[in-house]
């Protein structure tokens, strides 16, 4: 009979201690693969016997091992960002707890000495047996468990079976923000452990200023055999453990120049191949220092999830993740909220990022009950806190890459975390704490926030922050260097107001940089029943609590493709800093790097449709810059652009890969928009008032025609569909609602239109409207001033409130309901993507062109406003071919949004396939001025410069039917 599932226990059973993770060439088997599987409602349901060599499980269907079974059509996955999604009954969990039953026969070759088998990440609790033999239990979903299999494992044909619960008491120490996804996710090995073999292997590789590198191995053997250690690259061979030697000729590690030298352990029987990096951290003045040089952290949290298998995510999808990191300028991951896979670490090594390595905690739900019986103060639960933070560290320590332990994330305070603390100190001397939830930092060793306000981050650089109640405390945390271990939600449209913390991340030295939440989108791809992929979030699955999209917040989607946002941010922490004089004779380069000269990059400019070159980059020093000289060739030029490129390739980009540019001047002029000397007259027959090329409906003011070319419009818009940072409630504004609801009581999304007056005088049509809500008395006056020259039309628009408007503005938008999709969209002035008031660092000045309205929109997750080009003199879109001609809007500089959708449809839609699609329609938004994005979602709104108050404004276009291309 199978054997009871304690699921109150906190730790897990029959596993060895924690050792280090390290290559080795004794037998590794992979038991990876498909195994059989059954799942049940409930721990009580599930079968008994399953540990039998004779149960008979020819019934059962099979689950790839790794995976989360949820994602693999066993049950469904459940998202919470907080929330418990069963009742807080600590530490027990409800009846009905899905279990799955896991079997897989698998041959063993090797007859002499033992082995281990390692699970690398089960969730949320297993319980193992070999040959019908109980091994133990696990606990701690993404951390390790090796069993010793030496007495249960036989030559031949072997059986591992394994149950799984979804739930146990650890899962109140794993509300990590993330879906809900059992299964055994991680890979399963077995490892042979020969006789005199290396059992663990502790490296200090410290880089010293004076001495240079300084290396002592602590070696475990079996058996009490003797181990060596040799670097064959540097030939230094039979070096002792245990003792430290100064290893001439090895270079440091940092994030810039990851140098890794190859040390190998060894015994008789078998060796171990470790890639050690020399570098040593510390915290002096006020900062955090890597070899003796403050580092700058440009980061994200990044999770592990995959839309199609869960939690399981491959090393290859892994390396690309991180490729593609260190093409955006990020050099740092805090490993949210637990540490990786652990072939992640050395990805990180070999790649170079600074790593925040955090433990396999996380008690948010608690917070909803005001933290009762929160385990980080319960007595009970230390030995579960100590254990997670031994096998993090453990586990983890021989990587370079790792700068920071982080002891978990969100679980309140209390006496197992300054254990856990303590112990982190005590088992690696060389690394300091992090926790942001220390917030009097009484046992951490930096200070660490989540989303503060930008002004915030600025004082705390000037030493200007609010002090706490106990002066010792705030003189210790007063020592410490500043980090934000999440800021800039990453949410749908945005985020915004980057610039502003970068200012103080370049200006302060005690504030280092952080983290942007997060790097991935946890979407799950679903269909529809006609085939049409999309992703899915909070709530899909029929969960009765769930935190919606909030799982959809990524700098990248899903599958992995950048947001707009991961450019603007790219272009915002870029590593060297380009200045244009004013006067077009001088490039000024500044190299934010810490370790590295300029010597590695290549400097090329280009003018606006005419020459380009090459020019001379001096090896900058860390922290130093230079000026160059421009050609006069280069400063003629209407539109100058000058860029830094790898001068070589490097292992993560080719040559030529942009990190860095600037541009001065401006584009060509458009054509002028106001009335020129040659103004025509309006004409009126019947309803219809023609002046120039343009045809009005004389009874709404309406343009219906531009020459051959439909048109319908304008109308004033003040409102955008929400997007995600619009829905939230901004942590510096907490005593009002979001900008959507205050948009939303205002009516700006239910304008009527009144028409006071049409006046076709003289040379003006003038068509003067009042638009508001229902029920209200605030509303807007538009004025609208149509001339013509014959060949097309001007348009001067003022916009002026009247009464008391209870909100501030979306935009003011003139809006065209086009009726054909627009065949080219081509426009001079930023981009490529998309820019709003305090986002699109990256748009640059250009003529960038698309193939439809459809490409300027960006899928997220859930449908919002985005798409918006800014700065615009010059907007072409192609009307459909029977006209032979395209519809070209130009001006001084306005913003345009081109969709396939009204705002209405992106508002109503909760899912990128509720969109409808293929029908013949553009919305085309010239909006006159914009509200920011901010980063309300989680975190401070829009900033007072960025936001849309009510006042009067203005704007002119020109408007004319050009010839199609």
């Amino acid at each position: 009979m199978t054997e009871p599932f304690d699921l109150t226990a906190i730790v897990g059973t029959g596993g060895i201690a924690p050792r280090a993770r390290f290559a080795t060439d004794a037998t590794l088997l992979s038991l990876n693969g498909d195994w059989s599987f059954a799942l049940s409602p409930s721990l009580a349901e599930a079968p008994d016997g399953i540990e039998s060599p004779d149960f008979d499980d020819s019934g059962w269907g099979t689950i790839p091992v790794p995976s989360s079974w949820p994602v693999q059509g066993h049950g469904s996955p459940a998202y919470t960002n907080v929330v418990f999604p069963f009742p807080i009954d600590v530490p027990f969990v409800p009846d009905e707890n899905p279990t799955g039953d896991f079997r897989r026969r698998f041959t063993w070759s090797e007859s002499d000495g033992g082995a281990l088998l390692r699970f690398d990440g089960v969730d949320a609790a297993g319980q193992v047996w070999l040959n019908g033999t109980l091994l133990g239990t696990t606990r701690g979903s993404r951390l390790p468990t090796e069993f010793d299999v030496s007495d249960a494992l036989r030559p031949g044909e072997n059986l591992l079976v394994v149950r799984v619960t979804q739930w146990a008491a650890t899962s109140y120490l794993e509300d990590q923000d993330m879906w809900w996804l059992p299964g055994i996710f991680r890979d399963v090995t077995l490892q042979a452990t020969p006789a005199g073999g290396v059992h663990d292997v502790a490296v200090h590789a410290d880089w010293d200023v004076d001495r240079g590198a300084v290396l002592r191995i602590d070696a475990a053997t079996r058996d009490g055999a003797q181990a060596q250690i040799a670097i064959p690259a540097l030939g230094l061979a039979a070096l002792a453990p245990g003792e430290e030697h100064v290893i001439a000729g090895a270079a440091p590690w940092t994030a810039e120049t990851p140098a890794l030298t190859e040390v190998v352990v060894s015994t008789a029987t078998e060796t171990a191949t470790l890639r050690v990096g020399f570098r040593t951290v510390t915290i002096e003045d006020a900062q955090i220092k890597v070899n003796g040089t403050r580092i700058r952290l440009r980061g994200v949290n990044r999770h592990e999830s995959h839309p199609d298998l869960g939690r399981a995510v491959p090393l290859t999808v892994a390396r690309a993740e991180m490729l593609q990191m260190k093409q955006y300028n990020v050099n740092a991951i805090r490993t949210s909220h637990y540490p990786p896979h652990p072939g992640v670490l050395d990805l990180a090594d070999e790649l170079g990022f600074w790593l925040v390595d955090e433990s396999d905690l996380e008690t948010h739900g608690f917070e909803l009950i005001g933290w009762r019986d929160n385990p980080s103060d319960d007595p009970a639960w230390r030995d579960a806190y100590l254990d997670r933070i031994t096998r993090t560290v453990q586990r983890d320590r021989n990587h370079a890459s790792v700068i920071l332990w982080s002891l978990g994330n969100e679980s309140g305070t209390g006496g197992n975390l300054a254990a856990a603390a303590a112990l982190s100190h005590s088992l690696d001397p060389s690394r300091p704490v992090h926790y942001e939830g220390d917030y009097d930092c009484e046992y951490v060793d930096v200070w660490s926030q989540m989303y503060p306000t930008q002004s915030h981050v600025d004082a705390v650089g000037r030493r200007a922050e609010q002090p706490l109640a106990d002066a010792a405390l705030q003189a210790r945390r007063h020592a410490m260097p500043h980090l934000l271990c999440e800021y800039a939600h990453a949410m749908g449209t945005g985020p915004g107001g980057l610039s502003e913390y970068e200012a103080s991340f370049d200006t302060y030295d005690r504030t280092q940089g952080g983290f942007v939440w997060e790097w991935v989108e946890h979407g799950i791809r679903q269909r529809t029943a006609d085939g049409r992929a999309y992703f899915a979030y909070g709530g899909d699955f029929g969960e009765p609590l769930h935190d919606g999209n909030f799982v959809a917040d990524g700098l990248v989607d899903a599958d992995r493709v950048p947001r707009p946002g991961l450019a603007d941010y790219k272009k915002v922490v870029e590593p060297v800093k380009l200045t244009i004089a004013d006067d077009r004779a001088s490039l000024t380069i500044r190299n934010r790097y810490d370790f590295v000269d300029t010597a590695h990059l290549a400097l090329t400019w280009s003018v606006q449709g005419g020459a380009g070159g090459d020019l001379p980059v001096p090896a900058i020093a860390p922290g130093d810059s230079a000026t160059v000289p421009l050609s006069s060739e280069a400063a003629a030029g209407a539109l100058f652009t000058v860029r830094a490129v790898l001068a070589q390739d490097a292992p993560w980009a080719p040559a030529g890969h942009e990190i860095a540019w600037a541009q001065a001047g401006s584009l060509p002029a458009a054509p002028a928009a106001g009335p020129g000397s040659d103004s025509v007259a309006p004409e009126t027959a019947g309803d219809v008032i023609t002046l120039g090329p343009g045809v009005f409906d004389a009874n709404t003011g309406h343009l219906t025609a531009l020459g051959a070319i439909e048109v319908d419009g304008p109308v004033v818009t003040l409102w955008r569909a929400p997007t995600d940072n619009d829905r939230g409630v901004a942590q510096d504004r907490l005593d009002l609602p979001s900008d959507a609801e205050l948009w939303r009581r205002g009516g700006l999304h239910r304008l009527r239109t009144r028409v006071a007056s049409i006046d076709a005088t003289g040379d003006v049509l003038r068509v003067t409207t009042h638009v508001g809500p229902a029920g209200t008395d605030h509303r807007v006056q538009v004025v609208l001033e149509w001339t013509s020259d014959g060949t097309a039309l001007s348009c001067s628009a003022t916009v002026t409130p009247h009464g008391d408007w209870p909100s501030d503005w979306a935009r003011v938008g003139l809006e065209f309901a086009l009726p054909w999709a627009a065949d080219g969209v081509e426009w001079d002035g930023l981009g490529p993507d998309q820019h709003y008031p305090d986002t699109g660092q990256a748009a640059r000045l250009g003529t960038f062109r698309v193939d439809s309205a459809r490409d300027l929109h960006t899928d997220y997750v859930l449908p919002q406003e985005n798409g918006s080009r800014a700065q615009v003199t010059r907007l072409r879109l192609g009307a459909p071919s029977s006209s032979g001609a395209a519809l070209q809007v130009s001006g001084e500089g306005f913003s345009f949004t081109g969709s396939p959708w009204t705002s209405a449809e992106l508002d109503a839609a909760l899912h990128t396939v509720d969109l409808p699609e293929g029908r013949a329609f553009t919305r085309l938004t010239i909006d006159l001025a914009e509200h920011g994005i901010g980063t309300a979602s989680c975190g401070p709104g829009v900033l007072d410069p960025y936001r849309l108050t009510p006042r009067t404004v203005t704007g002119v276009l020109r408007l004319q039917a050009s010839a199609s291309r």
